[in-house]
């Protein structure tokens, strides 16, 4: 069997996480067998076709490193297929066609075709799978009620409803299903919040296709964020952060693209700060100690200035202030790094000591 799977989405705008899910077990189920991964947008219902959401769609696969390599299909543009398939109902007697010329199966009373000839989901849906040889449905378990309706269309239209695999959905904390009121409930939002693709699609692999639902666990996202920063590149890295390659050091630490690009942030372009006279010791300090060193520190080099002035009482949140003009950040020592000697000096120099 030469091995058929779709994507099916509604063109809402960036993808649910729930969505994304199944995509991406789709695709690799089809990298499994060897098959084919389409996708096809269901845009019969144009209350929920939004500008610009299939460009997101796709943006957000391309994103998730999730290919297609047949599509994208659009339904608004195949409805004679749907026609055809009714007319293959009302031919074999299993539908029936009203007053108002909708069609409907006679069993059930299941619209088939509107009034207006437009094909409701559950024909497209099924006259789709069965036109484009979908051998296996992967989908989210809301769609179990669909699935006696939906054979019983494939019969009535002369065909046989695919295989059809059910997977958890994704449940916010509090059990219900994942939406905006959680958070991170989109690729959009995930991507604003600086976590980086490799992540979000190590989560997803990881949940392979849940038998049960799942609750969305944040605290392995950013996990999985953290070492996926730490595992790029240092030319990766800076382009993730749009930061240049020199200031990378600092971005090690960071736990989100986010955080980086903050961090980035602070060394090129440090807020002035004003700091009490306690303050006057330590940067004197600081300037005797890397004044006589070399023009660039390495990390080893740094950390040994950084001991020196901790060990004759030097107050690091201080220096900190003075070179970042933040008390949190980046490693201290990693900024030092980063840094020449001309510009930490000129940055001290500024530092105003009231």
């Amino acid at each position: 069997m030469n091995v058929r799977v779709r994507f099916a989405p509604s063109p809402t705008g960036s993808l649910h996480l729930g969505n994304a899910l199944t995509a991406v077990a789709n695709r690799r189920f089809a990298d499994a067998e060897r098959g084919v991964f389409l996708l096809r947008i269901d845009d019969t219902d144009p209350s929920r076709t939004v500008d610009g959401g299939e460009m997101a769609i796709l943006g957000d696969l391309a994103w998730l490193g999730v290919s297609i390599d047949e599509g994208p299909f659009r339904q608004s543009e195949r409805g004679a297929l749907y026609a055809e398939a009714a007319e293959h109902a009302l031919g074999a007697g299993v539908a029936q066609r009203d007053s108002d010329s909708s069609i409907r199966l006679g069993r059930d009373g299941t619209t088939l075709l509107r009034a207006d000839g437009t094909a409701t989901y559950q024909l497209a849906s099924v006259a789709d799978d069965l036109e484009l040889g979908i051998t296996h449905i992967i989908r989210g378990n809301d769609h179990r009620p669909n699935l006696e309706i939906q054979q019983r269309i494939a019969r009535a239209v002369g065909g046989v409803l695919p295989e059809v695999i059910h997977h958890g959905l994704v449940l916010g904390e509090d059990g219900k299903k994942l939406s905006k009121r959680h958070g991170h409930s989109s690729i959009a939002e995930l991507r604003g919040e600086g976590f980086p693709p490799e992540a979000v699609r190590a989560y997803l692999d990881e949940l392979d296709l849940p038998a049960h639902d799942v609750h969305l666990d944040v605290a392995r996202l950013r996990r999985l964020a953290i070492d996926a920063i730490a595992a790029m590149s240092d030319e990766e890295l800076a382009a993730a952060a749009e930061a240049p390659m020199d200031v990378v050091p600092v971005l090690r630490g960071a736990r989100s693209l986010v955080e980086a690009r903050e961090y980035a942030n602070l060394v090129l372009e440090p807020a002035p700060v004003d700091l009490p006279p306690e303050a006057r010791l330590t940067l004197d300090r600081f300037v005797e100690l890397r004044e006589p060193a070399p023009e660039r520190l390495s990390p080893d080099e740094s950390r040994a200035v950084l001991r020196e002035l901790k060990a004759v009482g030097g107050d690091l949140r201080s220096l900190r202030l003075a070179l970042t003009g933040a008390s949190t950040g980046p490693e201290l020592a990693a900024v030092l790094s980063t840094l020449s000697r001309a510009e930490v000096l000129a940055r001290v120099a500024r530092t105003v000591v009231a």
